[in-house]
């Protein structure tokens, strides 16, 4: 069951920001969309960190944050995963407990989408029961 690709879970549809953003603007970006961490990317959509709402707490209380850029605050190590990484593999890694989410990257490291706990939870519901079970066929 997790030696599916995680290409087959992942979202590909990311909200993503610029290094050049401001942290004013991600907190917007993260309270409108109620995002706890988004990809940064540059111009051609390569994975160059990651922006987490612990980084913003941990950092802004001491700065501007309506002046202080994401490419200053931005974790630049990142975990990430291939699309043809398997489920499990993204389980393990939820699993260590530093992660919530997993940017999916390409050769070039070009983003194609994002793996979260809650997908492979999803996932392994899903496998186990097909069909709703709390919200089955209602009776007549």
């Amino acid at each position: 069951m997790m030696n599916e690709e995680v290409r087959s879970i992942m979202s590909t549809r990311v909200t993503t920001v610029l290094p050049q953003h401001t942290v004013g603007e991600v907190l917007k970006i993260m309270q409108r969309k109620r995002l706890q961490q988004l990809p940064v990317v540059d111009d051609y959509q390569r994975l160059v960190g990651i922006i987490t709402s612990y980084d913003l707490w941990q950092n802004c209380q001491q700065r501007d944050y309506e002046n202080t850029l994401v490419g200053q605050l931005m974790n630049k190590d990142v975990v990430k995963l291939a699309p043809k990484d398997k489920v499990g593999t993204a389980a393990e890694l939820f699993m260590d407990r530093r992660f919530k989410t997993l940017p999916v990257v390409n050769l070039d490291n070009k983003l194609k989408g994002v793996v979260t706990a809650f997908d492979v939870i999803r996932y392994s519901f899903k496998k186990e029961y097909p069909e709703p079970i709390l919200y089955g066929k209602r009776l007549q």
